[in-house]
């Protein structure tokens, strides 16, 4: 299925990885009213883009990891939805918001590439 002998080699996976820290730094100053609130949901959301990524890619087959992948690009948008709901709530400045869809946008592309490429039987490096 890859080149890759471990998830933790994916470009997508280890980007991923960057966005929960930042989603974690990012939530940590909210209101404690919004820890069950936003601040689960933000968490849950960018934990579950790279949990994704690697349970598809130790399923070892090209479909259940596009199908992970695509569980993954769910998760990102999301995650963007509640990213612009708390620059909107003034939880978050929009320089954060702009930084975090910096990270965002990217990844998403990333990840239907490479969706993208398992769909065609291609190999991919991301």
């Amino acid at each position: 299925m890859s080149r890759h002998r471990s998830f933790r080699e994916l470009l997508i996976w280890k980007s991923g990885m960057k966005l929960v820290k930042e989603v974690y730094r990012m939530t940590a100053p909210f209101p404690g009213e919004e820890k069950f609130g936003l601040v689960s949901q933000m968490r849950r959301a960018s934990v579950s883009i790279p949990s994704n990524i690697a349970e598809g890619w130790a399923r070892n087959t090209c479909g259940e990891f596009n199908q992970a992948l695509g569980i993954s690009l769910g998760s990102a948008a999301e995650l963007e939805t509640l990213v612009e709901l708390s620059r909107d709530l003034e939880l978050i400045s929009q320089q954060k918001y702009d930084e975090m869809i910096s990270i965002l946008s990217p990844l998403r592309g990333s990840i239907l590439n490479f969706k993208r490429a398992l769909g065609s039987g291609r190999r991919s490096t991301a």
